[in-house]
């Protein structure tokens, strides 16, 4: 009777144990995509676009979720949630990955690139993509680019000259080129999180930012700062980034699936990007909430003048190299 029951206890175990197995191996693959930016934002609906394509080509095998307005982490955390497994997708501001990489320190040069079109002739290079894979001993691996635009400053007096920064105090992400950038100023860089800023303009515990016309619009930023100078003197991108060990642990046809569809929905978000660098910037001047500085060459040749020396104080970390190929991508 005992021997009976055992073997009846043992072949309910089994039976149980292939039956999960069936249900794990049928579980879709969760990839929770953490940003935070508004949804209305280039980066929000290449996120949401990015979701959308997966749905459609890889139907039940993968199940993408987004996570906007730092829902799930701002991008201080997100790259060691990432390490940890919580989260598979994220898409910082390059600004963000100095304690793993010097090189993409690169992008916060002052003044390095005239236009996005330049961006986009240097980050399809040989230089510029391989950059992406430049954290991988960190256990982070770089999958696209993505554009918001180039940053503007917004401050509570007009900027129009470099002098009239001085002594001002602006949010910076947590950059050391960003706090050599406004220290060459005179004024007082403070890192704070993106989702704080609103609130820091408000009560103005701060006296300005830089940012792009895509986020001063989304996030209000313009109802609070009755000024922004048109200097575009810095790039705000994005790397979507991932970790190696999830990366590489995807079955072949399913990454392959993945990254398809993820360099379709960085497409789209960067189309996106340009248009709503125009559409944005109209929004706020149309408002009369904020006036728009626009700055004559010799005003502008002020700026460049006096933050272009922090090229060199990063010329080692960076290499020479990285940024001569970068500043020759301005030659169309």
């Amino acid at each position: 009777m005992k021997r009976t029951l055992a073997a009846l206890t043992l072949a309910a175990t089994a039976a149980s144990a292939l039956a999960t197995g069936i249900a794990s191996a049928a579980d879709p693959i969760v990839i929770k995509f953490s940003h935070v930016v508004a949804e209305n934002t280039p980066k929000g609906l290449a996120a949401n676009k990015f979701k959308e394509l997966v749905a459609e080509r890889l139907g039940d095998k993968v199940v993408v979720e987004v996570y906007p307005n730092s829902q799930l982490f701002g991008d201080d955390n997100v790259l060691e949630a990432m390490q940890l497994g919580d989260v598979q997708l994220a898409a910082p501001a390059l600004s963000k990955f100095s304690r793993y990489t010097d090189q993409l320190a690169l992008y916060d040069l002052p003044f390095l690139f005239e236009d996005l079109d330049a961006v986009d002739r240097f980050q399809q290079s040989d230089k510029g993509q391989a950059m992406l894979d430049s954290m991988k001993k960190k256990g982070l691996i770089g999958l696209g680019y993505l554009h918001n635009g180039m940053k503007q400053l917004s401050s509570s007096k007009p900027l129009r000259v470099p002098d009239d920064a001085k002594g001002l105090k602006f949010r910076i992400m947590a950059s050391p080129v960003l706090e050599a950038q406004f220290e060459a100023l005179d004024a007082a860089p403070l890192k704070k999180p993106f989702s704080e800023v609103f609130t820091l303009l408000q009560t103005k515990a701060i006296d300005g930012q830089e940012n792009t016309w895509s986020n001063i619009y989304s996030k209000k930023f313009f109802e609070v700062q009755p000024y922004i100078t048109e200097t575009n003197h810095g790039l705000l991108d994005y790397m979507v980034v991932t970790s190696t060990e999830f990366w590489t642990g995807l079955p072949d046809d399913v990454r392959a699936g993945v990254k398809g569809a993820l360099d379709e929905a960085v497409a789209y978000g960067n189309k996106i990007a340009r248009e709503k660098d125009i559409e944005d910037r109209q929004a706020i001047i149309d408002s009369k909430r904020s006036e728009v500085i626009e700055l004559t060459p010799e005003q502008r040749a002020q700026w460049v003048q006096i933050m272009k020396p922090v090229w060199k104080t990063f010329e080692k970390e960076i290499g020479p190299e990285l940024i001569d190929a970068a500043y020759a991508a301005n030659q169309k």
